[in-house]
């Protein structure tokens, strides 16, 4: 599963039961999960806690969304870009007009 396939609250559990004493591998087994992920679940929650440095949850979620923003405008400018060069093609001064400056 991705990175969103698990929901919080299974998360949390998983991070309860280390935080009780459990190992890492014992807990990642016994869930059917990688103990890596335990790893960096732990990890991102600390970040959240402020124990570690890092970017919090929210702010990789801003982030993600602002980055996504940034794609959709540049694909919106290159349309906009594109239709002004076919419609400066398209369009052809009148016989005799002044060349605009």
């Amino acid at each position: 599963m991705g990175r969103r396939g698990y929901p919080p609250e299974f998360r949390q559990r998983v991070l309860d039961l280390v935080a009780a004493g459990r190992r890492v591998g014992d807990v990642a087994r016994d869930l059917g999960i990688s103990d890596q992920t335990v790893y960096s679940w732990r990890r991102q929650a600390r970040v959240d806690q402020g124990v570690e440095a890092g970017l919090t949850s929210v702010e990789r979620a801003e982030l993600a969304a602002a980055r996504r923003r940034i794609r959709e405008l540049e694909s919106e400018l290159g349309i906009h870009r594109k239709a002004a060069e076919l419609l400066k093609e398209a369009t052809s001064p009148k016989v005799g007009a002044r060349p605009l400056r």
